[in-house]
């Protein structure tokens, strides 16, 4: 399974939810299954890494962020992954735009793998590297309960 996250700069939500989302399959033991990537709509950071406090908040709870490059979502990215997940609705228009549509269905928001649907706040903005965090945890084992599902 292919999953790339996406977010506007790939420098905040995306990578923690790239992160959380390794952390949880290492758990499980299904490393082996899972490709785990992420990707901006935006080329406002290319190449940029992690954004500090986004990596504090991942290693406060345990989570290593390793060695980041923020890079823009790509056309071809849509054959590649299975599973295009967003943070935010205007994520989900650019990553329609920017994939010319999703006629097979891949492109998802994260937290409607909750019992919560709806968007991941942008802590860029908000400064609440917490809540985000708290979205991202949330929506990452819902996704990973949902694929699990015989």
């Amino acid at each position: 399974m292919k999953i790339l996250f996406v977010c506007h700069g790939n420098i905040c939500r995306s990578p923690m939810a790239e992160y959380v989302m390794k952390h949880l399959v290492n758990q499980a033991g299904l490393v082996a299954q899972f490709e785990i990537r992420s990707a901006a709509t935006s080329t406002e950071e290319i190449g940029n890494p992690i954004y500090p406090p986004a990596a504090r908040t991942l290693a406060a709870h345990g989570i290593p962020s390793g060695r980041h490059a923020a890079r823009q979502l790509q056309k071809a990215d849509y054959n590649i992954y299975d599973l295009l997940i967003g943070m935010d609705n205007a994520n989900i228009r650019n990553m329609q735009r920017i994939c010319g549509g999703d006629p097979q269905g891949k492109i998802h928001r994260l937290l409607d793998y909750t019992s919560s649907p709806g968007e991941v706040a942008d802590p860029w903005y908000t400064g609440n590297f917490e809540q985000t965090w708290k979205d991202v945890w949330a929506g990452c084992n819902g996704l990973l309960a949902h694929l699990s599902q015989p």
